[in-house]
């Protein structure tokens, strides 16, 4: 028998983690590792990994899951190569996957053991699947508009 929440969660997850897949598909290597608004801003691969990695991390928390190991430092320094559409369909599929025979629990709680300062913070099953969906589709912004920095000026 399905979770409503789990279906919903799975719908909305896919649709975001699709948006990721359509912007990086067709890139080049040096357009996902350029900076189009320049200075500190992020390339598409750190976007996507971080929305990737912080989505896995989250959804695991959620469903009770161990979270996976996480560098959240080393995201905002990725550096794509010739394999990277390989490696977000990879953790697309873990981010899912994360969703297959499980039933909601908003009694779960666990850390975000990947940060110190909030290590120490437990969060509610609930709390941890709304943001990481809300976290997603915030990213995903942040992609579309860094593609559109790509797009020549009319």
């Amino acid at each position: 028998m399905s979770d409503p929440t789990i279906d919903a969660a799975r719908d909305v997850l896919a649709e975001s983690l699709d948006e990721i897949r359509r912007g990086i598909a067709g890139l080049t290597v040096d357009q996902l590792n350029a900076k189009p608004a320049g200075g500190e801003t992020n390339s598409v691969a750190v976007i996507a990994t971080h929305a990737l990695a912080s989505t896995r991390s989250y959804m695991s928390i959620a469903v009770g899951a161990p979270p996976p190991p996480r560098d959240r430092p080393a995201e905002f320094r990725t550096v794509a190569a010739d394999g990277f559409g390989g490696w977000v369909e990879d953790m697309i599929g873990q981010c899912l996957g994360l969703l297959d025979g499980v039933t909601f629990d908003p009694s779960i709680e666990g850390v975000r053991a990947w940060t110190q300062d909030l290590a120490d913070d437990p969060v509610t099953a609930s709390w941890a699947l709304l943001y990481a969906t809300s976290h997603l589709g915030e990213h995903v912004g942040h992609l579309h508009m860094t593609l559109e920095l790509f797009r020549p000026a009319d």
